[in-house]
Formats: structure tokens, C-alpha cells, sequence
């Protein structure tokens, strides 16, 4: 008997839970239905304020480690002090890479030699001043580097273009619901939601028309300063209204 009670209390909860849940999922299913969501997006565009720069070097083959190790933090002290005398602070100069690497030589009578060591080596810099980045790329090369590249762009700070963007892309999202509402003959109620999509910035140019020059100084070669330019940087913003349905 009192098995039977058991059974039929836990048979009354589980039909109990199962209406609840039917319950709400059908409510749920019920509003999701009154809802009309558009998407919308802005842009605003603006001059990059900041560029990124890698800057580096790989030594020649020596025959020890310590010898490839000495060349190049020789070469490379002097290409971070010819950055710091351009004005770029030890806050914007980091070092990305650094690999000292044995080479080896196969020959078919002896297979694999050991013929010495190479070092390679990295540093990325941030660069504040843009005028100067024709400047860093050519005293840094005079330097050693040989290894230059990733230029990059960017904003250092974005929030009034975002809030910009944002604005415009609110805009016409409601533009495209007042659009949509009328040509389909739906009618829009109150806004119930907002949604921003996260964009990453897209630079318009995250490369660069790099010339370098040579040209005899003083009996010396010498490199001129290489053309750069930076272009423009896009700031995109993309959101999604909700709105209930008459």
C-alpha cells in the first residue's frame, strides 16, 4: 500500500514538473514569435595614430654559439639605441623573437655537419610618431637590421569613433526596421533589445610603400629614409534591435 502511495506522489510531481516546464517553453516560444530583430551597422573612418614595427636581424654562420651570440647582441644593442636616440621609449620596444640555431650542411660522402651557429632576432616597436618611421626603418638598417616588417596601424584610442559608429549603426538599423515593418505591413511595437556585435578594427592599409635607397654619404653607404604611408583605419560597429510586434 504503501508502495502504491509512493509510486502515485512521484508520478503527480514528475506530471507537475512536465506542465511547468511546457509551460515555459511554450511562453518562451510564444514571445519569441512577437519578436522582429534587424541588424544595422556604422563606420567612420580616421587617420591611424600609432604603428607597430618589427625590427630584427639574423646574423651570418659562426663557427661557435658564442661567437653568434656575441654578433648579435652587439648588432642588435645598436639598433635599440639607434630607435631610443629617434625617440621611441623602452615602454614601445619589446622583443617578439630570439632563436640561436644550429646549421648544418649535408653532403652525400658525409652526410650532416655541423657548420655553426646563427642567431635570429626580434623586436616589435610602437611607434607615436609616424614621421618618424621612415627614420627608424633606414637608421635601424644601417645598423644590422635586416630583418624588417609587420607594419601595422592603428588607433590609440577609439572610443569617440565607436560611439560614432555605434549611433550610425543604431540609426539605420531603425531605418531598416521602419523599412521592413512598412513594405511587409508588420507593425512595430517597443524596442526590447539591443545587442552590440563585437568587429575587430580593420585597418585600410596595415602595409606600407617601403623604398630604400642607397646612396654614398662621405665615402660610406648610407640608406635614405624609405616613404611611408599610413592611410586610413576603419572603425566598424554592428548592432541588432529588437523590437516586440503589434
Amino acid at each position: 500500500m504503501k508502495k502504491a502511495q509512493v509510486f502515485l506522489a512521484t508520478l503527480g510531481i514528475i506530471v507537475v514538473g512536465a506542465v511547468i516546464v511546457g509551460a515555459f517553453y511554450f511562453s518562451n516560444k510564444t514571445d519569441m514569435q512577437d519578436r522582429f530583430s534587424v541588424n544595422g551597422s556604422g563606420t567612420v573612418y580616421a587617420k591611424a595614430d600609432i604603428a607597430s614595427l618589427t625590427v630584427g636581424l639574423r646574423t651570418e654562420v659562426k663557427k661557435t654559439a658564442a661567437e653568434a651570440t656575441k654578433n648579435s647582441t652587439e648588432k642588435m644593442n645598436a639598433i635599440v639605441a639607434a630607435v631610443k636616440n629617434l625617440g621611441v621609449e623602452d615602454k614601445d620596444i619589446k622583443t617578439t623573437d630570439y632563436q640561436l640555431s644550429p646549421v648544418y650542411n649535408w653532403t652525400e660522402k658525409s652526410g650532416q655537419v655541423l657548420v655553426g651557429y646563427q642567431v635570429s632576432q626580434n623586436v616589435t616597436l610602437k611607434i607615436r610618431d609616424l614621421e618618424k618611421i621612415g627614420d627608424i626603418i633606414a637608421k635601424t638598417t644601417e645598423q644590422g637590421a635586416n630583418q624588417v616588417g609587420n607594419i601595422g596601424f592603428t588607433i590609440d584610442d577609439e572610443y569617440d569613433l565607436k560611439n560614432q559608429a555605434r549611433a550610425l549603426a543604431i540609426e539605420k538599423a531603425k531605418e531598416k526596421a521602419a523599412m521592413i515593418a512598412s513594405e511587409s505591413g508588420l507593425k512595430l511595437g517597443k524596442l526590447v533589445g539591443v545587442y552590440e556585435n563585437s568587429v575587430s578594427p580593420v585597418p585600410m592599409m596595415d602595409y606600407s610603400n617601403v623604398r630604400l635607397e642607397m646612396k654614398s654619404v662621405a665615402g660610406a653607404d648610407a640608406i635614405s629614409s624609405p616613404s611611408i604611408e599610413s592611410g586610413q583605419n576603419e572603425v566598424k560597429v554592428e548592432v541588432t534591435l529588437t523590437y516586440k510586434i503589434k
